[in-house]
């Protein structure tokens, strides 16, 4: 079969690592919509399946970076660490599992099997680096996108616990494991890509901890389909994911080194219905805020990682955008090469607001006003956008 090789890029991000099989249709589907997929360990037959159809497509995989699960006894593991190896760690006088003060191992609230690890000890860390270096040595995944780089308590914790008297011990270990795996993996010529949680909470931590692949941002403008961020902390949070759009210096097989993309992946959260408006709104945001210059947007429910989330519009190269973004009546618009974006980052409607002549939405024509409803955003393009052949 002759490769899929698309002359525009799409914007869609493909977040598959639920646990229900992947068909052959999902694949199909895949390689021809998403530029970008972060899939289970387990999945190596159908990373090789897309690198086939869409040798363009960046595939990770899907490793923990703050747990370890004691449900997984064979490998590959979702965790850098398997919960024996942590064990045995254990039984040789080694601090792996973070336990409350009373000696108890933390095991997180919502996620049975799922235990705390000790990510400031060094040990742990130099393990975890080497595991998934030699995992992914002969891979063709692309790399990692390492889960749960936290910020605050999500899994009752509960500081403070043995060793740690606040979250800050937390975040100083993995700002050190986010460092020490990317150097190495960018070494072999793979790539990072932490999923990044509450950076407007800590500025500068998504440059550093993007440095070595890029980032990912599962709850982009909202933490729900109903719960948004307020305007000032939307604002925050693409503040930081726009600090740094340089490229990543990873190693080649010939022994030089290449530049690839900072990749910046975003994920809106909806009801899992392709048509709720959060998934507009989070497109009609990469457009007004990064210009185009953020990766891949994808959607869906809380842990909701089984399907292909799509929207039309995810085809469509608008350009380089013409000056900055500007507030409009409520709400944040911006002009583009071949295209126009709006977005309401509020709880009330925008005021009427005025659109540019001879654009199109994926129904037609292009209203020549329109009123944005609370979170809510459109983004429309010229007669001759790219669009990206699926």
């Amino acid at each position: 079969m002759k490769p899929y090789l698309p002359s525009v890029a799409t914007k869609g991000l493909w977040v598959r690592y639920g646990g229900q099989p992947i068909t052959s249709k999902q694949i199909e589907f895949a390689a021809r919509h998403y530029t970008v997929a972060l899939l289970q360990p387990e999945y190596t037959d159908v990373v090789a399946r897309l690198k086939e159809i869409n040798p363009a497509m960046t595939v990770l995989c899907y490793k923990c970076l703050s747990s370890t699960r004691n449900y997984e006894t064979e490998s590959p593991f979702t965790s850098g660490v398997s919960f024996a190896e942590a064990e045995k760690a254990e039984a040789e006088g080694q601090q792996w599992f973070a336990r409350r003060l009373s000696g108890e191992r933390i095991e997180w609230q919502g996620y049975p099997g799922h235990f705390q690890m000790n990510v400031w000890n060094p040990e742990y860390r130099r393990r975890w680096v080497k595991n998934i270096c030699a995992e992914l040595e002969n891979s063709s995944f692309d790399g990692v996108l390492a889960d749960n780089d936290i910020y605050g308590d999500y899994y009752g914790i509960n500081v403070p616990i043995r060793d740690a008297r606040s979250m800050d011990r937390f975040h100083k270990g993995l700002d050190l494991l986010i460092r020490d795996a990317g150097k190495a993996l960018n070494a072999r010529g793979k790539i990072i890509v932490p999923n990044i949680a509450e950076s407007r909470m800590a500025p500068g931590k998504w440059k550093r901890h993007s440095a070595y692949g890029g980032g990912f941002e599962e709850v982009f403008l909202g933490w729900s389909a109903t719960e948004f961020l307020n305007q000032t902390s939307a604002l925050a949070q693409m503040k930081e994911m726009m600090e740094d759009f340089s490229a990543v210096e990873v190693a080649t097989s010939s022994g030089g080194v290449e530049k690839r993309p900072r990749l910046t992946l975003l994920r809106a959260s909806t009801d899992g219905e392709d048509t709720h408006p959060n998934f507009m709104a989070a497109l009609a945001a990469l457009w007004v805020f990064s210009g185009g210059q953020w990766s891949a947007l994808s959607a869906g429910s809380h842990d909701g990682h089984n399907g292909t989330p799509w929207l039309e519009e995810l085809t469509w190269d608008l350009g380089a955008p013409i000056g900055h973004p500007q507030p409009v009546k409520g709400a944040w618009i911006r002009e583009l090469e071949h295209g126009w974006a709006a977005i309401n980052l509020t709880n009330h409607e925008s005021g009427q607001i005025s659109v540019p002549k001879e654009l199109f939405a994926v129904e037609g024509t292009a209203p020549a006003t329109v009123v944005l409803p609370p979170h809510g955003g459109v983004v429309y393009r010229t007669e001759d956008a790219g669009i990206a052949l699926t």
